[in-house]
């Protein structure tokens, strides 16, 4: 469980189950028949506050890594100096000029690729089903790359990353029905998407001319080199407020995990939970590919990740978040280093560790391929 669980006043709970925490507010004046307000209760997962802790800690070394990481080295004092606008200037311009806006590139594109896969693999109840997977990268990179390549498209990439996420989503999910969702047939007609839309990408780019192909290329592997500061803004703003209502649907999702037969006995309009949880998800998608290109698995890596922290059933969205953010964090500085000065974009990094993972999840016979 992602989130704090409230519960019903009427029945007070004097012990919290184990493994919980319980908060409870006092009661107010005026809010009932009879003068007083019940109060609020919520049970707190003890693991998940854990971990989540962890996982920031963590995110933060790796944040004081890359700042100081490079042709320039900076201890990490000196990147906190750097951050307060103190010490030598050197350290400020390459820190906050420089490095800064690489690293919230990662973080925010990160956290983005990871909660859309959770939200994909819970919705589809797969967990193959990330966006990359179904051709949602591939699609928003096409039409990102027309934008670019100037073929007659001329809304800005991430406008048009938007769109294509949109289109692949809507066909993944038209093509394969309702009876499509849980198994393979939603992988396969994903991956037919995706096909289709590389060979777009493909073709456009190898009918203009070298300098447009040069300029579209990032789109291609994924990349956190010199990113637009505006993208990456939109990015950052959206993905609270993408995180607060994913965080609202968390019953919602996990009762979603079985069958639709007993999700509607409980409550749960599925049509509407859906539909919330794909339209979150191209938008994140789409502003992720916007910032940084196709970069592969870290949306099916962030989640895995996160449910192997949390070791029960669940829907782990902050997890999944900060998994994704650090995965592509430490991705690019890997790149960035192993062959410094030479640099490998971040895309290439995740699907050089993501795809043998991605295979061990396919061979493992005790592989089950709903969250």
């Amino acid at each position: 469980m992602d989130a704090a669980r409230p519960l019903d006043q009427s029945q007070p709970l004097h012990r919290p189950p184990a493994g919980f925490w319980l908060w409870r507010s006092s009661g107010t004046s005026n809010g009932t028949s009879d003068g007083t307000r019940p109060g609020y209760s919520l049970l707190i997962p003890k693991r998940a506050v854990i971990i989540n802790s962890l996982l920031i800690l963590l995110l933060l070394i790796v944040v004081t890594l890359s700042l100081g990481s490079g042709s320039v080295s900076l201890s990490p004092a000196e990147v906190w100096q750097a951050l307060w606008h103190q010490g030598p200037a050197i350290n400020q311009l390459v820190v906050n000029e420089l490095r800064l806006q690489r690293v919230l590139a990662g973080l925010t594109t990160g956290a983005a690729f990871a909660l859309s896969g959770c939200l994909m693999q819970t919705l589809s109840r797969n967990r193959l089903a990330t966006p990359g997977i179904i051709g949602i990268d591939n699609s928003a990179t096409a039409f990102a790359v027309a934008s670019v390549t100037g073929t007659g498209l001329s809304l800005a990439p991430s406008s048009m990353a938007l769109a294509g996420a949109a289109t692949a989503c809507a066909l993944a999910f038209g093509l394969t029905g309702a009876s499509g969702r849980g198994g393979y047939r939603f992988i396969v007609a994903g991956i037919g998407i995706g096909a289709i839309a590389g060979a777009m990408t493909q073709f456009m780019l190898s009918r203009v001319a070298i300098d447009d192909a040069n300029a579209a290329f990032p789109w291609t592997v994924g990349s956190l080199n010199a990113r637009s500061p505006e993208a990456t803004a939109a990015l950052a703003a959206c993905l609270p407020l993408a995180l607060a209502l994913s965080l609202r649907m968390t019953r919602a999702l996990q009762l979603m995990q079985v069958s639709d037969a007993v999700s509607i006995g409980l409550g749960i309009n599925l049509k509407q939970v859906r539909r919330n949880g794909l339209i979150l998800s191209v938008l994140l998608t789409g502003l992720a590919v916007a910032v940084a290109g196709p970069v592969g698995l870290v949306a099916l890596l962030g989640p895995e990740v996160a449910r192997g922290l949390y070791r029960h059933k669940g829907v782990p969205l902050v997890a999944s978040a900060l998994c994704g953010a650090l995965i592509m964090l430490a991705a690019d500085l890997t790149g960035r280093l192993i062959l410094a000065p030479l640099e490998i974009p971040v895309g290439i990094v995740t699907a050089v560790v993501g795809s043998p993972y991605l295979l061990w999840m396919l061979l493992n016979p005790s592989f089950k391929n709903t969250p």
